[in-house]
């Protein structure tokens, strides 16, 4: 799970890079100073997290060194499309991540781990599949459409695909936790049911013995 939060992370990083990039070119046409100031951006995400005392992982230093071979390529090339292609790579390291399987069960209510864990599953590789699918589509868009064109379609369908995955995941697991606790014997149902409880009461618990400031 580790893996997965760090990829994740370095995916929402990697994209805030690219934007950086987009913006710039789209208000300047400067292909230079663009690359230039989205690969600065990208030192500056790496150099805060080293004055922080954080530890860099290996796909942090893979997503720097993509940040500065992207801009190195479009430097040397004139051609933005390398940067716009680099997100394609992180996309598809998350999708790698997120084949493992039961990486959404750690998401889940004790619940649903319990009743649900093989549908948390078959979510979890749709999810990794969006992200395949979204690396595929960045890097048909980079290579293909202007620059304008892809600054419009991928945030517009990064947007949209990812809500109606958890929407859809969501309804799934809900939908389907409901009809398996209502098929259960009522002992067993009572205990699963239990399960949703318990947390609240530990809280509770933990309240309770918990000093107060006062006291």
């Amino acid at each position: 799970m580790k893996h997965f939060l760090t990829a994740a992370r370095l995916l929402a990083l990697d994209l805030a890079s690219t934007l950086v990039f987009l913006v710039l070119f789209l208000l300047t046409h400067n292909t230079a100073l663009s690359v230039g100031l989205g690969i600065a951006f990208g030192v500056v995400q790496i150099g805060l997290q080293i004055m922080r005392g954080k530890r860099i992982d290996t796909m942090e230093w893979l997503s720097l060194f993509l940040v500065l071979t992207a801009g190195t390529a479009t430097l040397l090339t004139n051609d933005p499309r390398f940067v716009l292609f680099k997100p394609s790579v992180i996309y598809a390291i998350v999708g790698v991540v997120m084949l493992k399987p039961g990486w959404l069960n750690r998401y889940l209510p004790t619940i649903a781990q319990k009743v649900v864990p093989d549908v948390a599953v078959k979510v979890g590789y749709v999810w990794s599949g969006l992200m395949f699918v979204s690396a595929a589509m960045n890097a048909f868009v980079a290579l293909t459409c202007e620059i304008t064109t892809r600054a419009v379609v991928m945030p517009i369908f990064g947007i949209v695909s990812k809500i109606v995955v958890f929407l859809g995941g969501f309804a799934a697991l809900r939908l389907t936790a409901r009809r398996r606790i209502r098929a259960m014997p009522e002992a067993e149902r009572e205990a699963v049911l239990a399960l949703e409880a318990a947390p609240a009461a530990r809280g509770a618990v933990t309240a309770d013995l918990t000093p107060s400031a006062s006291g």
